[in-house]
């Protein structure tokens, strides 16, 4: 066994001991002993004072990843367990899981690691080199943790294939863990019904965040003209038509997006209200303006207009000029729901946009709720990274 201890330089470890979990290279003095990298080292403040134990990986940036404050800890079956039954217990507090976020990563004290529940098939997905070592591990855990509660796992897909693990020297994988299976999982969530595509569907197939922000639309849309830009596989267009729209517009750029969200229509017999196209969002806003197009409610939820620090400005342009195209399509006194999925586009820079955009169409906003991701992707103080997704929904009126 492997035995090694990183040292902070003086002075930093800032964010470690507000509470975060992340420690970066530049942060670290020293790394004394052996160790490969996705080991786990011990880590001491510059003066030695033990800060905790975490994952070490030369290959990236974020160097340790913590895993636990107590030193003396050790980190084996026993303690993922204990971690994994934690984060189950918390979802059954806090959300319907008969399709959640069983662990999302840091924020459950198990760093790198992402794992969703769509009814009875599980997807995995490693993001960090020290989580990916524990795969098979975990998973025949957490099977076992939700076969005590009478859960019984039918599958699971690995969805390892994200940007994020080339930057922890990882290549992108994907594929069955264990027995294969048909990777079209049908779900139900807000009475509405989808068809989860785990294998090709984007990051690991469907959006659990917004699933609360879904049916907080609900109410607003009983006999509503409404309509959903990049509905991605349909889902708020869905929960529009299912609360009783009079007729809902879907629109995304994919292709492949539209034909699910199509199927995920005739699933809930629904076709006939709530129809989808693929065009640019862009580009058919101003050309529904010019026909002279309104509507009761429009949701905008976009994909991250930025994924790092540098592309703030364009993502603020992206923002302003998509919030300012649909606010000036509601009808008066008609709803605005608008989002971000975006963590570098925080909540006031976020909220100053919208702002902005209002101004600059001599709107007057009437703000009905502000909401964040669901419950089973819990934002972890301290941890920025982990706070994400804001949500907006907004009654619009024309200036008298």
């Amino acid at each position: 066994m492997s035995f090694a201890i990183a040292a902070l330089k003086k002075g930093e470890g800032r964010m470690l001991k507000a509470g975060g979990m992340w420690i970066f290279d530049n942060e670290i003095e020293s790394v004394a002993g052996h160790f490969e990298d996705g080991d786990v080292v011990h880590v001491h403040d510059f003066d030695g004072y033990p800060m905790g134990k975490g994952f070490i990986n030369r290959n990236s940036k974020i160097r340790i990843r913590m895993l636990t404050r107590n030193i003396d800890q050790e980190i084996g079956e026993s303690f993922f367990r204990e971690r994994l039954k934690k984060a189950w217990e918390y979802r059954k507090k806090t959300v319907d899981t008969k399709s959640c976020r069983i662990v999302f990563g840091e924020a459950d004290f198990l760093p790198g690691m992402v794992i969703d529940k769509f009814s009875d098939i599980l997807v995995f997905q490693a993001l960090a080199l020290g989580i990916d070592r524990y795969k098979e591990m975990l998973i025949r855990m957490l099977k076992e943790i939700l076969k005590e509660d009478g859960i019984e796992i039918r599958g699971v897909y690995e969805r390892s294939d994200a940007k994020e693990r080339e930057k922890e020297g990882l290549r992108k994988v994907k594929g069955f863990l264990g027995e294969e299976f048909d990777t079209k999982v049908e779900i139900e969530e807000n009475g509405v019904k989808y068809l989860v595509d785990v294998k090709d569907g984007q990051k690991t197939g469907f959006f659990l965040d917004q699933k609360y922000n879904r049916l907080a639309i609900q109410k607003l849309c009983k006999g509503a003209s409404v309509l959903d830009c990049f509905t991605h596989t349909g889902s708020f267009a869905l929960n529009a038509g299912i609360a009783g729209a009079k007729s809902v517009l879907g629109v995304d750029a994919s292709e492949l997006a539209v034909r699910q969200a199509q199927e995920n229509a005739k699933l809930n017999g629904l076709e006939d209200r709530v129809k989808f196209i693929s065009e640019d969002v862009f580009e058919l806003l101003p050309k529904l303006e010019k026909q002279g197009e309104e509507f009761d409610v429009v949701i905008l939820d976009p994909p991250a207009f930025t994924k790092s620090r540098n592309s703030i400005k364009n993502a603020v342009k992206g923002y302003r000029e998509i919030n300012l195209r649909g606010m000036k399509l509601v009808k008066d006194g008609g709803f605005l729901a608008t989002c971000s999925c975006s963590h570098f586009m925080d909540y006031e820079l976020f909220t100053k946009t919208i702002g902005q955009a209002a101004k600059n169409v001599h709107r007057r906003l009437r703000q009905v709720e502000f909401r964040t991701q669901s419950a089973d992707h819990p934002i972890l103080w301290a941890a920025d990274e982990s706070y994400y997704l804001k949500f907006y929904i907004f009654q619009v009126c024309k200036e008298y």
